[in-house]
């Protein structure tokens, strides 16, 4: 047994034994937070209590998803875990983005971190196994080059994933504001209130903006004045679009400028700058393409172009190297 075997044997051994802590760590953990607050669990069993029907606890934990049982409380107690060591600048910063991406599966700073570092050990183990298991034995160094890789792929792929989702939120919003705000208008112009225009909005459609609309009058109908709501919505997307559109509104009430009049000056401003956004994506659309091309394209035409002089070679040089 060479060195290399010897090394993976007790990388793999330490991976598994984190792995098995963990576990035990979080069911630990998901069993006191199971006695110390109310779980799903425990109002279903109380719903079976009522209806008279003869269930236990097990019966009931056993029917939950194991994503629910297992997998998410080990997550987020290793991510409560990994907060005492985290730099509070981070967490912030972690914060801000799952909000700016609409909190996807409602996951806290701490859950999210520790996805990233569950993913490395994962991914960065997955690829050990594959290399001890393999029948051609690994160098060291390609062992080390290849797990660190996939490791660190493992752990910068929730950050993509998290920022693709803010990119395309902010672009949802950025196309539904034009005919948002067309809406706005028309019924400020009817006599209707600020207030009540955006609920006509989010009545209106199903998208993140009718989301935020309807969340903004939800906050000041909870005692919330309406300009916090307004700079709160415009804080939670981060869109520059949003913050213009709400600094105008707060601007007009208090200057008291016709509501109406801004709203159309802002309608037509979003349809210019959505009209230069798709313009702009038009012309880095050739510049993305390269890059396929290059890979997928090129190659295909010169194995076209160059197959039959390849022929044509092996056949006038194949008697001379005795083919």
């Amino acid at each position: 047994m060479n060195s290399t075997t010897i090394i993976s044997i007790i990388v793999g051994i330490v991976i598994l034994g984190g792995a098995v802590a963990l576990v035990v760590v979080g069911a630990r953990y998901s069993r006191q937070n199971q006695q110390e607050e109310s779980d799903p669990v425990m109002a279903r069993l109380a719903e079976a209590t009522q209806r008279g029907e003869s269930v236990s606890l097990e019966d009931i934990e056993l029917q939950q998803p194991f994503m629910e049982r297992v997998v998410i409380p080990i997550i987020r107690r290793f991510g409560e875990l990994s907060t005492r060591f985290t730099p509070q600048k981070l967490l912030q910063e972690t914060t801000l983005k799952l909000e700016l991406a609409g909190n996807p599966g409602r996951i806290d700073a701490s859950t999210f971190l520790a996805t990233r570092f569950v993913g490395a050990a994962v991914f960065g183990g997955l690829l050990l196994l594959i290399s001890f298991l393999s029948a051609n034995k690994w160098p060291l160094g390609r062992v080390v080059l290849v797990v660190g890789i996939f490791s660190a792929l493992g752990f910068f792929f929730p950050q993509l994933w998290l920022q693709s989702r803010i990119n395309r939120r902010q672009n949802e919003v950025r196309k539904a504001m034009p005919d948002a705000l067309d809406l706005l208008t028309i019924c400020v112009e009817a006599g209707l209130g600020f207030d009540a225009a955006m609920s006509k909005v989010s009545e209106k459609w199903e998208n993140e903006l009718s989301i935020m609309f309807g969340r903004c009058i939800r906050e000041v109908q909870l005692g919330k004045t309406q300009r916090e709501a307004l700079r709160d919505m415009a804080d939670r997307l981060g869109l520059p679009e949003l913050t213009s559109f709400v600094a105008a509104v707060i601007q007009s009430q208090i200057l008291g400028v016709s509501l109406a009049k801004v709203l159309r000056i802002q309608s037509d401003q979003m349809r210019v700058k959505r009209r230069q956004y798709a313009e702009e994506l038009a012309h880095k659309a050739p510049v993305k393409m390269i890059i396929p091309m290059a890979l997928l394209t090129f190659p295909s035409i010169m194995i076209i172009l160059m197959a039959p002089a390849g022929f044509q070679i092996s056949r006038a040089f194949g008697p001379l190297l005795g083919n």
